[in-house]
């Protein structure tokens, strides 16, 4: 699996569980004014749905509601971007990934003037996250 993602940031820890990885995530996002509103478990998901196995993967929506408020308010469409995507994946061999979206690549179709901030704040939140864990 490619780990070099242009629409991302990627993080590999070759010594920590999936388990403990997804323990520590909401406390780094938290100290960050992040918040997990959704958590989609894949795994669980795909097994109940389809009756397939699939390797452990978590879907959290984070949200830091300062940021997300802001930018409701310059934008009202721009919830259908919201909230920011963090997945935590089981690879072959335990190595565990954890990638979060990335915002300018997420924003950038908006084309809309005053973003940028908002962009780099979040940006650098989410970067802080991945390198705290």
């Amino acid at each position: 699996m490619n780990n070099d993602i242009q629409y991302g940031f990627v993080r590999v820890f070759e010594d920590r569980s999936f388990a403990n990885v997804l323990e520590a995530l909401p406390e780094a996002l938290k100290k960050e004014g992040f918040g997990v509103l959704t958590e989609i478990d894949v795994k669980a998901t795909l097994k109940k749905k389809l009756d397939v196995d699939f390797r452990n993967y978590m879907i959290l929506g984070a949200c830091n509601p300062n940021l997300a408020h802001q930018a409701l308010t310059r934008e009202p469409h721009i919830g259908l971007l919201l909230p920011c995507n963090v997945v935590v994946q089981e690879q072959e061999g335990g190595r565990i990934v954890v990638s979060m979206a990335d915002p300018k690549a997420m924003f950038n179709p908006v084309g809309r003037d005053g973003f940028d901030d908002l962009i780099e704040q979040a940006g650098s939140k989410l970067n802080r996250v991945l390198q705290s864990l």
